[in-house]
């Protein structure tokens, strides 16, 4: 685990990308093994790669975000717009960040990985979107206070092993 660690404090922007890329991805096979009932690669050599490239450029936005989002929470507390019970209560704290962070950046997330996965398969399809914000609620704010309850060098990866469990979830959901 020391080898993990020092690497994502030394390169945290490379391997947030290195982690989504694979994991991100990953969670989308594993979701098609599941709808399709069988496993085998759902995607072209050409797919896997933009997939990664998407995975990519959304673990790089992830991982500002999350940067962001807690100088955030923590501005809103010091200028009294939050109860200093969010500055120092670990579980509130982390719930608070969750919750700021999808409701105002996932929104936005959502939107662009489906823009970025329309441009793959060369169509506009916006079908289930829906779906998709309401996850937010239901699984990112929860997953997220998770996350957001370890110690930072650990959140990215976590949050990429959460696109493998979503990829799960999912894939029970739209089963054939």
């Amino acid at each position: 685990m020391e080898w993990y660690i020092s690497a994502v404090s030394a390169h945290p922007i490379y391997m947030a990308i290195i982690q989504f890329a694979i994991l991100g991805t990953f969670g989308e096979v594993v979701s098609k093994w599941i709808v399709n009932n069988k496993i085998y690669w759902p995607f072209t050599v050409k797919e896997t790669l933009w997939k990664m490239v998407v995975w990519s450029i959304l673990a790089v936005a992830i991982k500002y975000a999350f940067a962001g989002f807690k100088g955030y929470v923590q501005a809103l507390v010091e200028h009294g717009l939050l109860p200093q019970a969010v500055a120092t209560n670990r579980f509130l704290k982390a719930f608070t960040l969750s919750t700021f962070t999808n409701l105002q950046f996932g929104i936005f997330m959502v939107v662009f990985h489906r823009v970025l996965d329309n441009i793959i398969v060369k169509v506009k399809n916006w079908k289930g979107l829906e779906k998709g914000m309401l996850c937010m609620i239901w699984f990112w704010i929860p997953a997220h206070t998770i996350t957001f309850m370890l110690p930072r060098d650990f959140q990215i990866g976590l949050a990429a092993l959460w696109s493998v469990a979503l990829g799960i979830l999912l894939g029970f959901f739209n089963k054939k």
